[in-house]
């Protein structure tokens, strides 16, 4: 009985050693390719996705602050003594809502179409201003109809310039906050415009930055992206724009939908390969560039930031030449005026930060800030989730002159900035806390693996190790019984050879000696003895 349970306790400790070390194989060495595969599947965008519902309304609400340029000294347009003095306003901030309509998806090749609509609501309480806040800013109308008729010949040019002293046009306008962004404003010349143009070119009966824009899906287009159904890393891709897998505003290469739309992007991320971000409002994708490791509430992220590249035109960046649109100006600002109706509007970042010094010395009353000014993305590299986004764009104006238009007659070349705008977005502590937990699973696992192996191991060896103690044991035993026997058998003959000390202790007639000399251990047993009594005495 005694061996069978010693047998069945063997089988028990080696059957669990060989589970746990097979289960410590498999959360060491092969779970995080299963885990990555089981958060592919979940990261793909499908109507039952985790974030499908997030993704089509968010969570939470948004929030963009819009700074304006007042002009302070417009009537000095033509002094070539001083230059454009412009104060800086602001924020006015917006609480966006939006969400995504007229959703399609498309099974045949792993797409979804949607358009975007936002309602936006005016915080008062986090601006600095009120929407009734009066502005000196740059005519847009009278430019653009200058603008429009630099190709013309001298009589039509002659008969804009005659339109435009008959309207009382001016290089300048006075208007409300509220009148130059959502509400906008009436203008006779846009009236006469509808007229005598096509829809399609003069398509807004007001004038106003965001007019049209609030609580409508029309304004930024008809949005295709890649599901990431079929391979994961295409995921949030751009596939079509307004129905064409490219732009019509750019040449070569620059007219290509590169990147995301904004809300997904593909996982495994790397330093060495920039993101893209599509915008609609300048018609192009823009490059951001790895710039540091940073940590967004406890997740390590990479930021990725506008540099050179990103606002380049061809001046730094030979690729990027394609974007002037035959414009060749200093790099920093970036020509999106075929994408705005003919209007030459040239987008940079804030306060021209990182464009030449050219841009700064045309005007005054600016101060570009790294932190305050840069745009960027701070991203998740694992799950290529946002963390921490800052989309910041600054829309400047470029004035020069026409000397058929007596408006525009010595006009210098000057780009005048009119507006920036910031939408700052960082994850909430909930969803962050869900991230980490996630990105966790793959190190505890690991963890958990290895101390299987280590506990594993220990069971598999122990009845090897138990038995061979146990030998040893034995044989331990054993050498003690034998030395104990020697010591009695020696024992025995030292008292043998007492005893014939004290009965014979004359000379063996044999051996010519006492019995004492004949060995050693009786003339040592009888040194003692002698002592002994001298003791005793």
């Amino acid at each position: 009985m005694h061996f069978k349970e010693v047998c069945n306790r063997r089988c028990i400790l080696t059957s669990s050693g060989l589970i746990l070390v097979a289960f410590g194989v498999f959360l060491t060495f092969c779970f995080h390719a299963v885990f990555r595969d089981i958060l592919y599947e979940e990261l793909k965008l499908r109507p039952t996705s985790r974030g499908h519902d997030a993704w089509v309304t968010p969570p939470f609400p948004l929030s963009m602050d819009v700074y304006f340029f007042n002009w302070t000294n417009p009537e000095d347009l033509k002094n070539a003594s001083t230059k454009p003095i412009l104060e800086e306003l602001g924020p006015y901030r917006f609480t966006e809502r939006p969400e995504k309509v007229d959703i399609v998806w498309h099974n045949h090749n792993h797409t979804v179409s949607y358009r975007k609509k936002s309602v936006y609501f005016f915080d008062e309480e986090g601006s600095n201003g009120t929407l009734d806040d009066v502005i000196s800013s740059i005519n847009v109308v009278a430019l653009s109809a200058a603008n429009r008729a630099r190709s013309w010949n001298y009589v039509k040019q002659k008969g804009v310039s005659m339109g435009l002293g008959l309207y009382d046009q001016d290089v300048y306008v006075v208007k409300t906050a509220g009148e130059l962004l959502f509400d906008g404003y009436e203008d006779n010349m846009v009236l006469m415009g509808k007229q005598l143009f096509d829809a399609s070119e003069v398509p807004f009966d007001r004038v106003g930055w965001f007019y049209t824009r609030n609580n409508s899906a029309d304004l930024i287009g008809h949005y295709n992206v890649h599901t990431g159904v079929d391979d994961i890393f295409k995921i949030g891709s751009m596939a079509e724009w307004n129905y064409k897998p490219r732009t019509d505003f750019f040449a070569g290469h620059c007219g290509m939908l590169n990147g995301s739309a904004g809300e997904f992007y593909p996982p495994g991320l790397t330093k060495d390969v920039p993101i893209q971000l599509f915008t609609p409002d300048m018609c192009r994708s823009l490059p951001l560039d790895f710039e540091q490791e940073e940590e967004v509430a406890g997740i390590r992220g990479y930021k990725y930031a506008g540099g050179p590249r990103t606002v380049d035109n061809g001046t730094q960046f030979p690729e990027t030449a394609c974007f002037s649109a035959g414009e060749i100006v200093p790099s920093g600002v970036l020509n999106i005026s075929s994408c705005r109706f003919g209007t030459p509007v040239f987008m940079s970042f804030p306060h021209f930060y990182g464009a030449d010094e050219y841009y700064l010395n045309q005007v005054e009353g600016l101060n570009p800030d790294k932190s305050k000014h840069q745009l960027y993305m701070t991203m998740e590299p694992t799950m290529g989730i946002p963390l921490d986004v800052a989309a910041r764009f600054q829309l400047n104006i470029m004035l020069e002159s026409h000397p058929n238009i007596a408006l525009y007659e010595d006009v210098p070349r000057t780009f005048l900035p009119v507006l920036w705008f910031e939408q700052h977005v960082t994850m909430t502590p909930e969803f962050s806390g869900e991230i980490a937990q996630a990105l966790s699973i793959p190190t505890t696992a690991r963890i958990c693996g290895i101390a299987m192996l280590i506990v594993g191991a220990i069971l598999i060896a122990w009845t090897p190790i138990s038995r061979l103690l146990a030998q040893k044991r034995r044989d331990a035993v054993k050498d003690n019984a034998g030395t104990g026997h020697q010591e009695k058998t020696l024992l025995q003959q030292n008292l043998t050879a007492a005893i014939l000390v004290a009965s014979a202790p004359e000379k063996d007639p044999k051996l010519g000696k006492t019995i004492a000399e004949a060995h050693p251990l009786i003339e040592c047993k009888m040194v003692r003895l002698a002592d002994s009594d001298n003791t005793k005495s």
